[in-house]
């Protein structure tokens, strides 16, 4: 139990610690902090509003033009405190679509539990709003989740999948990680910019616990797509942190899955990409914008059907 509770208080101070203000990393510095609770760093949304989806009104916002590209927040996130800081960096040439899950944010919960599968319809019926045939889905933690059941659920709407430190199994987590979930409640976020946006954006903070209770509800029933992960035809980018809360297995079998494991100059590539990044813990994964972005744009804009280079 002693173990359990400081893997419990690590992991409070790691979510707080996913609110503080948005930095830059270079070369282990940190420079260029902003507050990610109150501006998207100068950028505006060219649409926002609420769709009605699946009982919810779902508010999303929309930013830049180009091929679609949707992100997915992790447990407990709100636009501003997961993307702020990276939203003008993918805007620039491409049409970025972000929306706030169900409870979260300016989403309002309904009466229904909180699941992937739900959750990924919501996205489902999100792209049917916004009138976008497919897109690309970029999913960090839970959005991950989300973004995996997109792709088995909804194939069609799902031109390529990007997944940044999410699990397609529950035991896709570190057993002491998967252990600690259990004793996450609402009093470890208690002043916490994650309790205060809640409430700022209207939310009721009566239901606060409520809240932190039905997110964590995920992730506390066992849950295996790995057999239909598997046969998901879009390229997927997998990427998690050398230091992250997903165990690397998790990663290299599904890597393996989509053609990885192979000498690329006597096979070919596979259409699908892993990373490891150094130096980065599953919060810090999200402040890697100085590895994770060139990554992402030469995924999304490359030719997977090229040959690879020879000399």
């Amino acid at each position: 139990m002693k173990k359990i509770t400081s893997l419990s208080l690590v992991f409070s101070l790691l979510f707080l610690a996913s609110c503080q203000p948005a930095q830059e990393k270079s070369g282990g510095t940190v420079t260029g902090a902003k507050d990610t609770t109150t501006a998207h760093q100068d950028i505006k949304p060219a649409e926002s509003g609420y769709a009605d989806v699946n009982g919810l009104k779902m508010y999303y916002e929309v930013y830049g033009k180009g091929k679609p590209l949707v992100l997915l927040h992790g447990s407990f996130m709100t636009i501003p405190l997961n993307w702020s800081h990276i939203i003008p960096l993918l805007a620039k040439d491409r049409k970025v679509i972000v929306a706030e899950m169900q409870g979260h944010g300016r989403t309002r919960d309904i009466g229904r539990d909180m699941s992937y599968e739900s959750m990924a319809d919501d996205v489902s019926g999100l792209l049917k709003h916004l009138k976008a045939d497919s897109a690309d889905i970029l999913g960090y933690s839970m959005g991950g989740g989300i973004a995996f059941q997109l792709a088995v659920r909804h194939p069609e709407q799902v031109r390529r999948l990007l997944i940044l430190s999410g699990a397609y199994a529950h035991d896709g987590w570190w057993p002491d990680v998967e252990a600690s979930f259990a004793a996450i409640n609402a009093d470890m976020f208690k002043g916490s910019p994650i309790q205060k946006q809640y409430d700022s954006l209207g939310n009721d903070p009566a239901h606060f616990p409520e809240f932190v209770k039905k997110v964590m509800s995920m992730d506390l029933k066992p849950y295996d797509w790995s057999a239909a992960v598997k046969k998901i035809k879009a390229p997927i980018f997998f990427a998690l942190g050398d230091a992250d809360g997903i165990r690397y297995e998790h990663a290299l079998e599904l890597f393996r899955a989509k053609g990885g494991g192979k000498m690329g100059d006597l096979h070919g590539l596979p259409q699908s990409r892993l990373a490891i990044l150094p130096g980065t813990t599953h919060i810090g994964m999200m402040y890697r914008t100085d590895l994770l972005i060139p990554m992402i744009n030469d995924f999304l804009d490359s030719d997977l059907n090229a040959p690879p280079p020879t000399f």
